[in-house]
């Protein structure tokens, strides 16, 4: 009788680079692809089908970026986007150099964003150059929102208006650090001589979000309204711009609307 030799199953022993998440990533990179998803859930299909405001942050990106990585679907890439540069304000400040350090972007996916962001901008600034009326504090805002978000620092510009509030162009006049500005009367009101303005209305934002007024604020407010009154030019508002919170729903102050316009 021929004993029956009894045959060991021994598990298969992935080498060590197999461990861990390159492991997971490989045997769910399948999964993971937008090509497998149906096509009601892919970024581009829904932006068609539902329109952009349908689709997430990561999701409009990744249709800038097309293509993502092994592993890494691009909705995933755009999403750690997000996540890395904490906002959409940050991610538009990003140069080539910075986006192209990220995983799965490469300096022709990170010139596209730049291009988008960039794109968005000049849209703002052919807008500007439409001479909307610039009557009250939510229209002054509303026409220079997307231009204060992008900046990191304080900012102050002058509004120039003609006799029926009508911009005759922007004029920027300071930039300080990231909460103080200096801003001289001079300055402003040479601008405002050479257009011809009879109106000037003041913008600046706060980086920290907060667009309550502070002391300096309103002391160069009423510096420039008693300017403008020797010079026949009104000072019509000064429009501080910061960021809508769940308390604060209100993304700015007027220091007009909050009673500050007395020389």
């Amino acid at each position: 009788m021929i004993a029956q030799k009894s045959t060991v199953i021994v598990p298969a022993k992935f080498p060590r680079v197999f461990g861990g998440n390159f492991a997971y990533n490989f045997f769910m990179a399948d999964s993971l692809r937008l090509k497998d998803q149906p096509v009601s859930e892919r970024p581009r299909e829904r932006l068609v089908a539902r329109g952009p405001d349908a689709l997430t942050h990561a999701e409009l990106i990744a249709i800038l970026l097309r293509t993502g990585l092994k592993g890494t679907n691009v909705v995933q890439v755009g999403q750690h986007l997000v996540q890395k540069f904490g906002s959409l304000n940050a991610l538009a400040l990003a140069s080539v150099d910075e986006l192209k350090q990220i995983a799965g972007v490469g300096p022709d996916k990170a010139a596209t964003l730049v291009a988008a962001f960039a794109l968005a901008r000049r849209m703002e600034q052919e807008r500007r150059e439409d001479s909307p009326v610039l009557d009250n504090p939510a229209t002054v805002v509303s026409f220079m929102r997307e231009t204060n978000r992008l900046r990191s620092v304080e900012s102050f510009q002058a509004l120039l208006l003609n006799t029926r509030k009508r911009l005759i162009r922007l004029a920027d006049i300071s930039d300080g650090t990231l909460d103080t500005i200096l801003v001289h009367p001079r300055e402003v009101f040479r601008a405002a001589i050479v257009a011809n303005a009879a109106g000037v209305v003041l913008v600046h934002n706060h980086p920290s979000g907060d667009p309550t007024p502070s002391e300096a604020d309103i002391k160069v407010t009423r510096d420039l309204i008693r300017a403008g009154q020797l010079l026949k030019i009104e000072v019509v508002d000064h429009v501080i711009i910061g960021r809508a919170t769940a308390e604060r729903t209100k993304d700015y102050s007027s220091l007009r609307e909050l009673g500050y316009f007395y020389a």
